[in-house]
């Protein structure tokens, strides 16, 4: 039977070892790193993953690419079912240095359903090896998602970032949270948009977009997720979730 233990996974002899596992709804995991690279693909459900450096959301069809070594927190929103694909650091040395969410495409999630199939220490000319080198080509080709929350490393304004995810039903205005970071207006625009790529408005909506899919992860009712992320219209939410998993936001 094969392991559903991460750490049987590191040191494996092959360039991809693929590890499916379920989770039961509100399943978490500590902080902890890999020393390989890491591809979360939610098969079902969804995943929550924090990072130093931001917040990402994982809807089924999508996963996360985590970098070698970078420490990391999940948390499951209904039950969750994911395959880890487990990467040697030389088979991903061009890859992204950063987290990010990508679209998994019918051909990579078919491959690796298929190496779950194969034996862990899959025969490397034969299929498992191929479709270990689809799997890797798939990952390097995938489009990136916006379901990211990037942390600016400014204390003040990670103050405020963290303050939006833990209530971003908050009716506070830009001035006020400016003042809740200790900054002024002006810092707070310039510093949201240098370092996280965002306007603060559009960070905002993100975040709400971020905790609505979260919540209708849990089974939230839709009226009580609007109203939980700060959108008196459900209408107006579903649209901004909608331009966000376009990839239009």
């Amino acid at each position: 039977m094969r392991s559903i233990r991460a750490e049987d996974y590191q040191d494996v002899p092959r360039r991809v070892a693929v590890m499916p596992k379920t989770f039961a709804a509100g399943s978490r995991t500590e902080r902890h790193f890999h020393p390989r690279a890491q591809l979360l693909y939610a098969t079902a459900g969804l995943m929550m993953a924090s990072a130093e450096d931001g917040t990402w959301v994982v809807p089924e069809g999508h996963a996360l690419w985590i970098p070698p070594r970078l420490p990391h927190a999940v948390v499951m929103h209904g039950a969750v079912s994911m395959c880890s694909a487990y990467l040697a650091a030389e088979a991903v040395a061009g890859f992204p240095a950063r987290a990010q969410v990508i679209e998994v495409s019918p051909l990579l999630a078919a491959a690796l359903a298929a190496l779950t199939r194969e034996p862990v220490l899959y025969d490397e000319d034969g299929r498992g090896g191929h479709l270990a080198a689809l799997v890797l080509d798939e990952i390097a080709r995938a489009p990136e998602t916006p379901l990211t929350l990037p942390l600016p490393q400014d204390a003040r304004l990670r103050r405020i970032c963290l303050g939006l995810i833990d209530d971003p039903a908050l009716a506070l205005d830009i001035d006020a949270w400016a003042e809740h970071g200790g900054v002024s207006r002006r810092t707070l625009t310039r510093g949201f948009r240098h370092e996280t790529g965002l306007s603060f408005a559009a960070w905002r909506a993100r975040a709400r977009v971020v905790r609505a899919l979260a919540l209708a992860a849990d089974g939230r009712a839709p009226r009580e997720i609007s109203a939980a992320v700060g959108y008196r219209s459900l209408q107006a939410l579903r649209g901004r979730v909608e331009r966000l998993t376009r990839r239009e936001a």
